[in-house]
C-alpha cells in the first residue's frame, strides 16, 4: 500500500518587546501578556495571537501522538529552524503561553519536549530585531504518513 504525507501545521503570531533577553539555557517561550520583565529570560515574544489551547486539533492530535515537529522561527528577513518532539503525555491547555523544552518536563504550558533549541540558541541577530518591537511568526509543522 502507497503512502502520501499530509502536512500538518499552525503559525503563531507575536510581537517582540525591549526586556527580550532570550539567554535561557532548557526552553523558549512566547505568551499572550502584553508585558515583559528582564526576569523572564525564555520569553521571546509577547501578545501572541495563540497559546496551546489555541493550536488546531489536527496539529495538537500530532503532537500528543508524540510525532516530530519542524519549528520555525520568522523575524523580519530572518530565520532559524529546529526540531522538537510531541509527547502523549502533553495536555496542550494553558490558555496563556506556548513553551517549547529541551528537556522531558511537561507542563499544561509545553508545547513541545527535547528540543534542538532554547532561546539562547537563537541567533542574535533575530533577538535584536525583537528587541526593537519587531513582528514574529512561529511556524509549527511536522509530516506525518497516511495510508
Amino acid at each position: 500500500m502507497a503512502t502520501k504525507d499530509k502536512i500538518t501545521s499552525d503559525i503563531i503570531r507575536f510581537k517582540g518587546h525591549y526586556n527580550i533577553r532570550a539567554t535561557h539555557p532548557t526552553t523558549l517561550e512566547i505568551t499572550k501578556d502584553s508585558w515583559l520583565t528582564s526576569r523572564g529570560d525564555c520569553i521571546i515574544g509577547i501578545l501572541s495571537d495563540k497559546a496551546c489551547n489555541d493550536i488546531n486539533e489536527d496539529l495538537k492530535t500530532f503532537i500528543k501522538s508524540g510525532g516530530e515537529l519542524v519549528i520555525t522561527l520568522l523575524v523580519g528577513d530572518r530565520s532559524f529552524q529546529f526540531r522538537a518532539l510531541g509527547d502523549r503525555r502533553l495536555t496542550l491547555q494553558d490558555k496563556r503561553s506556548i513553551v517549547i523544552r529541551k528537556t522531558s518536563f511537561i507542563s499544561p504550558r509545553t508545547l513541545a519536549i527535547k528540543s534542538e533549541a532554547s532561546a539562547r540558541d537563537i541567533p542574535r541577530e533575530i533577538i535584536e530585531l525583537l528587541k526593537k518591537g519587531a513582528e514574529g511568526m512561529l511556524v509549527i509543522s511536522s509530516v506525518k504518513k497516511i495510508l
